[in-house]
């Protein structure tokens, strides 16, 4: 039993020396070394579910029948701790906030300031969305049948522009993910974590910039979704 927990405790947690394990500076878990995953601002999301799938078989509560409740705290804990990395990893935004409190070894500053190439967006999907929200209080106004019947029409014309929308919010998307596999080589040639020379190896400021845009990618995502639900109704 105690060989068991052992293999536990060493299923997903690094070496103090061992790559991608914590440093003195840097938060204290490391989803990338949970993983077994470089440090990259882009991942292969279909490759990290196999990686997490293979290691979390390990864990399964039917590989401890019998087991005592030491061991099935262990596993369960450590399935908890391999799960929430899988998660943080699998999200470009997520991955990316992750990424830079490694490296910084602090989150990212709260600037207000619109990420540079965003702004025509950031006003586009501001104005589609008040103004498809004039037209689903009309909507919701309309009793009579012509005017239902008009109310139909324009909420086709509606769903066809939000549905636009969304194509560019996620032409915009593909184009930070084109740059973030780009930037996978600038971590490779980077000094090994725990060198100081590194931090200033990395592009950190425009990380920051792209994790921003993520983020107001992800928001404007869930702003369209939610327009195009309720023209749905």
């Amino acid at each position: 039993m105690r060989r068991k927990l052992q293999r536990l405790n060493d299923t997903v947690v690094p070496a103090p020396d061992a790559p991608g394990a914590a440093h003195p500076g840097s938060v204290a878990v490391d989803h990338f070394a949970r993983l077994e995953e470089p440090r990259h601002p882009w991942i292969d999301v279909e490759a990290l579910k196999t990686r997490f799938l293979k290691q979390s078989t390990q864990l399964h509560p039917d590989r401890f029948h019998g087991a005592d409740a030491a061991v099935l705290a262990v596993a369960q804990a450590r399935y908890t701790e391999l799960n929430s990395a899988y998660q943080t990893l699998r999200e470009p935004r997520d991955r990316l906030l992750h990424l830079i409190e490694l490296e910084a070894g602090m989150p990212p500053r709260d600037i207000q300031k619109i990420p540079p190439g965003t702004m025509d967006l950031f006003v586009e999907v501001g104005q589609t969305c008040r103004d498809g929200d004039a037209y689903l209080v009309e909507k919701s106004a309309a009793v009579s049948p012509m005017l239902k019947l008009r109310s139909l029409q324009a909420g086709l014309e509606w769903m066809d522009r939000f549905q636009s929308l969304q194509q560019r919010v996620n032409a915009r998307r593909d184009e930070l993910e084109t740059e973030l596999k780009a930037m996978n080589a600038v971590w490779d040639a980077a000094p090994a974590i725990g060198d100081p020379a590194r931090v200033s190896a990395l592009p950190l400021e425009r990380l920051e910039q792209i994790y921003r845009t993520m983020s107001y990618v992800a928001r404007w995502t869930g702003q369209i979704q939610d327009r195009v639900v309720q023209l749905a109704v």
